[in-house]
């Protein structure tokens, strides 16, 4: 189904390893493709569409970020360990190990894409563009816009989620199903979702550490780490080209991505008006097309 990798590995980190694996020639001459996953806490799995980007040539480099899938699992790590500033050294230690350093391309998806732009703000002289995918310039954007979004919702959907977000009860099967409706109808509108999107579900749901601790309960009741998170006041320090995408259902509503539109000196936004969280596989076809334009453009 996928374009079969070139090379699966470890890259030691701190004393742990995070797993990569590498579609394509990372010297074939073009700059490759480095895809950051979501969550925090998700794996590559969801985004293994994108392989198919390799099939001109490009090197795409996927890879499990620490604490999830196939990298080192850390269930005993407190929050103070589960920082921005880890992941972001562990971008670095990737990109230096895999020699690519001085030359590649970005792809954040969701949480991928802000780590993305944290990483873009330091100004690597190696970035050569950036794509942030679904992703919130601001946590407070994102919370308020999931609150509109639960009052839009059915009213027996919107009831259960307020009813149990206030008392916790996250594994009520209430809340559980209700949770599920609003992902159908923001996250991923594929029914039901491809098989390498439900596998990053199972995962997720196999070892929360990273997701509860980081960001919440479910995308939409964000009450970790990451609740006041804002890039906003520095996102004109981004010197690399942006590409900025979201659908129209997306729980990153048009409100959320609008400061990246606002501060960052060269972007551009693709809305796609059939998809909600996940437009690479919910418009595949479209997807690939704009994609392949960009990369073409920022190599």
């Amino acid at each position: 189904m996928f374009l079969s990798p070139s090379r699966k590995a470890l890259a030691p980190f701190r004393g742990h390893h995070t797993w990569y694996r590498v579609t394509g020639d990372l010297h074939s001459g073009l700059t490759p493709l480095v895809v950051a996953h979501g969550g925090p806490g998700s794996t590559h799995d969801y985004l293994l569409r994108m392989t198919e980007l390799a099939a001109d040539g490009r090197p795409v480099v996927h890879y499990d970020q620490l604490g999830n899938g196939n990298s080192t699992r850390l269930p005993d790590a407190g929050a103070d360990f589960w920082t921005v500033e880890l992941f972001l050294d562990e971008l670095d230690n990737l990109l230096a190990h895999l020699g690519i350093a001085d030359d590649y391309l970005l792809f954040g998806q969701s949480w991928g894409g802000m780590l993305g732009a944290e990483h873009a703000v330091r100004r690597p002289a190696g970035l050569r563009g950036l794509v942030i995918a679904n992703s919130p310039a601001a946590m407070p954007l994102w919370r308020a816009e999931c609150e509109r979004l639960k009052d839009e919702a059915p009213a027996e959907v919107r009831d259960a989620l307020r009813r149990h977000e206030a008392t916790g009860d996250f594994h009520h099967p209430e809340y559980q199903q209700a949770a599920l409706e609003f992902y159908r109808r923001h996250v991923c509108r594929v029914d039901p979702p491809p098989a390498e999107v439900a596998t990053t579900f199972l995962a997720l749901e196999s070892d929360p550490t990273v997701y509860g601790t980081m960001n919440g309960p479910t995308d939409f009741h964000v009450i970790g780490t990451l609740k006041d998170w804002s890039i906003v006041d520095r996102l004109s320090a981004i010197e690399a080209p942006t590409l900025v995408i979201s659908g129209a259902y997306d729980e990153a509503t048009p409100l959320t991505v609008q400061p990246f539109l606002d501060h960052i000196p060269q972007v551009r936004w693709e809305l796609f008006e059939e998809s909600s969280h996940m437009p690479h596989v919910e418009e595949p076809a479209r997807f690939d097309h704009v994609m392949r334009t960009w990369l073409t453009e920022h190599s």
